[in-house]
């Protein structure tokens, strides 16, 4: 039965980093969009806001901070206050505010890779000395599964470690880590006095009827040491328009952060705005046909490399669009190059994602199927070519 996400947009000549990047022979499979358009109940509330046609600075919108209070509630449970969301421009700028606000020029960001660039970029940003943890990773047949190395997260903390940054659900290996893996986390954290960022901009996007927990609804002692980012952008693909929020409930760490925006960050987009009160009040038969849609794409994704691809271990994601291919088997140098020059397929280089990277592509699954079966297809043929 056809779907309305198989339907193919063409988003040539539309300003769009994801298509323009790699030139029009190129398949583009790497940053973080996806090519479906958005709700149409947010299509709706943007034309209803561009025909009201004045479109000055915007002010932080309390009906935004209303939907984003009754929606922590609803999906966990999470009792926030308007107070502790600050709203942001995107969670790139967020994760850089946070590396500035926290500790002093110096001191040291921690984080677990392999994990999305910005992570890696932003304490250095920022004069901050970047420390990394390797996730532990394990292999069922032809399957990566990604956990917490705690011991090694307890031996990688140093007296000047301030802030650890938590990728949750995490980019690029898909986990959606348990509570209990969260609190185990947390503890530590605590325990040796570090403020938490944890990125969740994917919540929503959860694969085979899974859920999520948010690390910092686990407790009030954790909430306190806690910084959460979240956003509709990724879930409701409106990231161009530039909307997202933190949630900080300890008083003296909102301020921190606040302090650290000045003069830096710009208000948010109005258009932002209204796209995302649209998306989060009436988006929900959409995103739920959308994760169906999702789900699929990753299990063909599995079944697709265990039939043709043998010599490519892979993820099968609990969360995101985002898939993690080891093509270190593969007698090539690096996979990035090997498939957009022969197989005209851009994915994300999996070198760029820090330590246990190199060998690894990224591929994004949140299109029609249609272009999922035209790009490993590509990748079967260049893979062939090996022989």
């Amino acid at each position: 039965m056809s779907s309305p996400f198989d339907n193919v947009v063409n988003r040539q000549h539309t300003d769009s980093i994801k298509w323009q990047k790699y030139g029009a022979d190129i398949l583009p499979m790497w940053v973080a969009d996806m090519d479906f358009p958005s709700p149409e109940p947010v299509l709706n509330a943007l034309q209803q806001r561009v025909a009201h046609g004045v479109f000055g600075y915007g002010a932080e919108s309390q009906t935004l901070l209303t939907v984003i209070i009754e929606r922590l509630a609803r999906l966990y449970n999470w009792q926030v206050s308007p107070e502790e969301i600050i709203l942001l421009p995107g969670l790139v700028s967020g994760l850089n505010i946070v590396c500035r606000a926290i500790g002093e020029v110096g001191d040291a960001v921690l984080t677990q890779t392999p994990v999305y660039p910005p992570f890696l970029s932003a304490p250095t940003n920022q004069q901050r000395e970047l420390q990394t943890v390797a996730l532990q990773a394990s292999q069922t047949k032809q399957f990566l599964n990604y956990t917490i190395d705690y011991d090694a997260l307890k031996q990688a903390i140093t007296p000047r470690t301030r802030l650890f940054l938590l990728c949750h659900p995490h980019n690029p290996v898909g986990r959606l880590f348990t509570p209990e893996e969260l609190t185990q986390l947390a503890e530590i954290c605590l325990e040796n006095k570090l403020v938490i960022c944890s990125d969740e901009i994917h919540c929503d996007l959860l694969l085979d009827g899974r859920t999520h927990t948010p690390l910092a609804s686990l407790s009030p002692a954790i909430a306190e040491q806690c910084i959460t980012f979240m956003a509709a952008s990724k879930t409701f693909n409106i990231a161009g328009l530039g909307c997202s929020f933190a949630v900080i409930q300890n008083p003296q760490l909102r301020q921190q952060f606040k302090r650290a925006m000045q003069g830096i960050v710009p208000e948010v987009n109005i258009l932002g705005i209204t796209a995302s009160i649209a998306a989060y009040q009436h988006g929900e038969s959409w995103l739920e046909d959308l994760l169906a849609y999702l789900s699929h794409n990753s299990r063909f994704i599995s079944y697709f490399a265990t039939q043709y691809l043998p010599n490519i271990n892979l993820t099968a994601p609990e969360a995101t669009f985002l898939g993690w291919l080891d093509c270190r088997a593969l007698p090539i140098e690096d996979p990035f190059q090997f498939f957009l020059s022969h197989a005209k397929v851009a994915f994300n280089d999996g070198a760029t994602f820090g330590a246990g990277g190199k060998g690894f592509v990224r591929i994004n699954f949140g299109c029609p199927r249609e272009q999922l079966v035209m790009g490993l297809n590509r990748l079967r043929e260049a893979v062939a070519l090996l022989k």
